[in-house]
């Protein structure tokens, strides 16, 4: 599923800036980067279904490497997927996901939008 509209897609953002923001909402890097890309992610658990879901911000970097604290990153539009064991993430149309996963992750991409907007006014 992408969350089309969240004022994220195509915004260039310090490296920095993002892994604080984005690091407030539970959205973390961890591994899942290399030079010139890079994903926040979230994980969600349905603990009376046993799904698991992932929001990913995704971006690259248009200056900088982003293992260094001063790459400047582009993002790309939000998604949220299923992950499938031992498979992965899933993130096609197709994929049926809780409205409560839904609703939590536009809310959470929102806040994300206003505060990275605020702080670089």
């Amino acid at each position: 599923m992408r969350f089309e509209g969240t004022g994220l897609d195509d915004k260039v953002y310090d490296i920095s800036l993002l892994r604080k923001v984005l690091g407030e909402y539970q959205l973390l890097s961890r591994e899942q980067w290399d030079y010139e890309r890079i994903s926040f992610d979230r994980k969600f658990e349905q603990l009376d279904t046993k799904e698991v879901f992932y929001l990913r911000v995704q971006g690259y970097a248009v200056e900088g490497n982003v293992d260094s604290n001063h790459a400047k990153i582009k993002l790309l539009t939000p998604i949220l997927g299923k992950y499938y064991y031992p498979h992965g993430v899933e993130y096609g149309d197709d994929e049926v996901i809780p409205n409560n996963v839904v609703e939590k992750s536009k809310s959470i991409l929102e806040a994300v939008s206003k505060q990275l907007a605020e702080a670089v006014k």
